[in-house]
């Protein structure tokens, strides 16, 4: 009865490691996969701060520019009227809090039309 005991406690013993190794993997997957899901609801949040900001103001077409957000990095895109609206339109999303920068391919033509 001892030699069994001691040989479920050996083994017991030998398995632990591989399992606690394996708990932590599975916590670190779970810490990576809500930090993900953090990433995403704040880009969302920061998108949909800098298009409210857009509508507010009058010289900036809400509509016509798109606002992609991944990780804090702002990436401007679509069609301004003019140089000076494309400007406002990254000076509003540079003002908004989490965006950590912004890259404006905004394109300036006649009518805020290719």
């Amino acid at each position: 009865m001892k030699r069994e005991f001691a040989a479920g406690f050996v083994a017991l013993a030998l398995a632990l490691p591989p399992a606690a190794h394996a708990a932590e993997k599975s916590a670190d997957n779970k810490g990576s996969v809500t930090q993900k899901a953090k990433d995403v609801i704040d880009d969302a949040t920061i998108t949909t701060k800098i298009k409210a900001e857009f509508a507010k103001d009058k010289a900036v077409s809400a509509l016509s520019i798109k606002v992609d957000t991944d990780k804090g990095v702002v990436k401007l895109s679509g069609n301004a009227k003019t140089k000076d609206e494309a400007s406002k339109a990254e000076a509003i999303a540079k003002s908004v809090n989490g965006v950590t920068s912004v890259k404006n391919d905004i394109q300036v033509t006649a009518g805020g039309k290719k």
